[in-house]
């Protein structure tokens, strides 16, 4: 069991310091930034979206190795629910999954039954994959079985679709809150948990994620069920990558390095990614076509 009191920020640096300067693992450098392109939920939530934009952004995740071979496509689309059904259209001879944010995403302030039903049309309409966002006032007050009741009620609404639970780390601030919300989630059904929205001023942070992974870690100790991760949100460079590749290689390892339990939404990274696999390739590389 991790010891809520030891999990200083301080201490968690250091770790983080020290993980940063191993060589990685198990991959490398070109196979880490070909994992993380394949790891990729390719987003677009934007109030001014339109179908073509979403058209266009399905047909980029899905032609990646069209262009070349080296970069693999991204694992998913993501977008709201209403351009569910045309995604799910767009990719049908494809294997990206159909991600949709639901149950009042970004806020998470509706009631559970708006929440509920904004997922059910979700799946509804094709999506694969639910990304929903905690209750954080809710949490922050301390009503941690109204947030697990959510929780589950939006699991049950989800039926055969993966639920990637978002934490949004920044707002919880501590290390004990995210360690704490982060068991919360996975007790109450996550498939995946995920760092934030993007829709805040901190997002993803190795430091956020350093927690999340102990708590993944633990459950799998505990029952052998092996929950998935998902940082999302200001991972901005393809070199700020590789960090969270190594965070999951020594807290969980071989086994998580996959997009079946790693994801990325950082959707601003997939081009850079595209252009240092074609470097590692060695030779020029022309990247207008990403």
């Amino acid at each position: 069991m991790t010891n809520i009191n030891q999990l200083t920020t301080e201490k968690i640096q250091e770790k983080i310091a020290e993980i940063s300067k191993m060589e990685l693992q198990f991959l490398s450098e070109k196979e880490a930034y070909q994992l993380v392109m394949s790891c990729i939920d390719l987003t677009t939530l934007e109030g001014s979206d339109t179908k073509k934009k979403v058209i266009e952004l399905c047909k980029k995740a899905s032609t990646f190795q069209n262009k070349n071979a080296e970069v693999p496509n991204t694992a998913a689309v993501c977008v709201y629910p209403v351009f569910a059904q045309l995604a799910k259209s767009q990719l049908k001879e494809t294997s990206l999954k159909v991600a949709c944010v639901a149950g009042a995403f970004p806020a998470g302030q509706s009631p559970i039954e708006v929440k509920v039903m904004e997922v059910q049309y979700a799946v509804n309409q094709g999506a694969d994959e639910i990304d929903m966002v905690i209750s954080r006032g809710s949490f922050l007050e301390g009503d941690f079985q109204k947030v697990s009741e959510e929780i589950k009620a939006i699991k049950a609404a989800c039926g055969k679709a993966k639920l990637k639970v978002i934490l949004e780390t920044g707002e919880l601030v501590t290390p004990q809150n995210i360690l704490q919300a982060s068991q919360l989630a996975i007790e109450a059904g996550a498939d995946f948990i995920k760092t934030s929205t993007g829709k805040v001023s901190v997002n993803a942070t190795p430091e956020a994620m350093y927690v999340m992974l102990l708590a993944i870690r633990e459950e799998f100790e505990k029952s052998g069920k092996r929950i998935g991760i998902k940082p999302a949100g200001g991972i901005a460079d393809a070199e700020g990558s590789l960090i969270y590749v190594k965070l999951v290689e020594q807290i969980l390892g071989k086994n998580w390095l996959n997009n079946q339990l790693l994801r990325f939404g950082a959707s601003r990274l997939a081009d850079k990614i595209a252009d240092k696999i074609l470097d590692k390739k060695g030779g020029n590389s022309d990247s207008s076509g990403y």
